[in-house]
C-alpha cells in the first residue's frame, strides 16, 4: 500500500484535503502552543513538508494561525499574517470550540478580519478542539501597501 493510500485510509489526508494543502505549498505556522492539534499539523505537514514560523522571509501559499482568548489583538496578528502571504494565499484561523478553553466569539473574528482585509468564506472542523475559518484577502486589499 502506497504512503498516500495509508493516508487516506487512516482520514490523514482528509485533513490535508480539507484546508487545501498540495505538496510543494509553503504553509507558515502562528501562534503554536502545545494545546495545538497534532494530528491535523502531522496532516499538513505530511502533505506540503515542514511548516514554516513566522520569521521566514519566503512568501506563503498559506497562514494557520492558532488564536485563543488572551491571545492579544485578533485585528494585529490577522495583519502580521497578511505580511508574506501571496496574493492568491489563505489564512487560516484555528481557534477553540465552543466550551474548550480559550473559545472566541465568532463576532470578534467578524469584526477583526474585515477590518484586516480579509473576509471569511468558510468554516471547517479541525480536529477535536479546534475548529478553523477560512480567510482570504478582500478584492485589493493587499494592494493598498
Amino acid at each position: 500500500m502506497s504512503a498516500t493510500a495509508g493516508q487516506a485510509a487512516d482520514g490523514v489526508r482528509s485533513l490535508a484535503d480539507r484546508f487545501g494543502i498540495e505538496p510543494g505549498m509553503v504553509v507558515m505556522e502562528m501562534g503554536y502552543d502545545e494545546d495545538v492539534d497534532h494530528d491535523l499539523r502531522d496532516a499538513l505537514t505530511d502533505r506540503c513538508g515542514d511548516l514554516v514560523d513566522e520569521d521566514t522571509d519566503e512568501v506563503v501559499d498559506a497562514v494557520l494561525v492558532w488564536y485563543r482568548d488572551g491571545d492579544g489583538d485578533l485585528f494585529e496578528l490577522l495583519v502580521d499574517a497578511l505580511g508574506p502571504l501571496a496574493d492568491n494565499g489563505v489564512v487560516w484561523l484555528l481557534t477553540p470550540k465552543a466550551g474548550r478553553e480559550g473559545h472566541v466569539e465568532p463576532s470578534e473574528i467578524a469584526e477583526s478580519a474585515p477590518t484586516a482585509g480579509l473576509q471569511q468564506t468558510s468554516t471547517v472542523n479541525a480536529g477535536r478542539d479546534w475548529s478553523a475559518a477560512r480567510l482570504v484577502l478582500r478584492r485589493g486589499a493587499k494592494s493598498k501597501k
